[in-house]
C-alpha cells in the first residue's frame, strides 16, 4: 500500500523543497496584472494527515503580492503539498484515495485505518470523479497522459502510471504530485517569464 510512504518525514520536507524552487520562480517574474515586482507574502497552514515531527517550515504556503502600490494583487504559486482550501495534505489525499481504489478496500475500512471521517473521504472520492474531471487544471494537462488514463479512474490511474516508469515509488509521488499541480501551465508560465 502507498499509505506505508506517509510516514516518511522526508517526503514532505521534499515536497517543501519543490514548492519553495516552485515559488521562487514565480517572483522572480513580474506581476500579470501590472509588471510590478513580486513579494513574498507567505502563511502558515495546518493541514491534517502528516507523521510526527514534520519540521515547522512544511506548514508554509507560499504566496506572492505585487509591491506596487495601488495593485497589490495576490498570486498563489502552484503547490505539490496543498490542493486549495482542503484540510489535508494534497500527498495523503492522493495517496488515500489511490490505496481505496487500487486495494479496493472499502471507506468504511480506509476511514477506521487513517482515523479520517468516511465523509471526508467521500468528498474526496467526488472530487476526483466528479469536480477535477471538468477543471480546468484537468483540462489543461489531461493531453499530456496516456488515454488509458480515465477520468473515473482518478487519481490511482495516474498514480500507477508513475509508478510504473520511476525507480521509487516515492519519486512516483512527487513526479505525480509535480504533474498534477504544475502541469503545462506552469511550463508555459516560465518560459514567458
Amino acid at each position: 500500500m502507498l499509505s506505508e510512504l506517509l510516514k516518511n518525514k522526508s517526503l514532505f520536507n521534499q515536497l517543501y523543497i519543490i514548492d519553495k524552487e516552485i515559488a521562487e520562480q514565480y517572483r522572480q517574474m513580474p506581476c500579470s496584472y501590472c509588471g510590478g515586482p513580486l513579494y513574498f507574502a507567505n502563511y502558515f497552514r495546518k493541514p491534517r494527515g502528516e507523521p510526527d515531527g514534520v519540521d515547522e517550515k512544511c506548514f508554509i504556503r507560499f504566496s506572492l503580492c505585487c509591491g506596487k502600490e495601488g495593485c497589490r494583487h495576490r498570486i498563489m504559486p502552484p503547490s505539490c503539498r496543498f490542493i486549495g482550501q482542503k484540510v489535508y495534505w494534497y500527498i495523503v489525499i492522493l495517496v488515500i484515495i489511490s490505496d481505496l481504489q487500487n486495494e479496493k478496500i472499502n471507506i468504511f475500512k480506509m476511514s477506521k485505518l487513517f482515523n479520517i471521517s468516511r465523509n471526508t473521504i467521500a468528498r474526496w472520492v467526488n472530487f476526483f470523479q466528479d469536480i477535477f474531471p471538468s477543471s480546468s487544471q484537468w483540462q489543461i494537462i489531461r493531453g499530456r497522459v496516456s488515454a488509458l488514463i480515465t477520468n473515473t479512474g482518478l487519481p490511482s490511474g495516474l498514480v500507477n502510471c508513475y509508478v510504473n516508469f520511476k525507480s521509487t515509488v516515492e519519486d512516483s509521488l512527487i513526479s505525480c504530485l509535480k504533474f498534477l499541480s504544475q502541469g503545462s501551465d506552469f511550463h508555459q508560465k516560465i518560459r514567458a517569464g
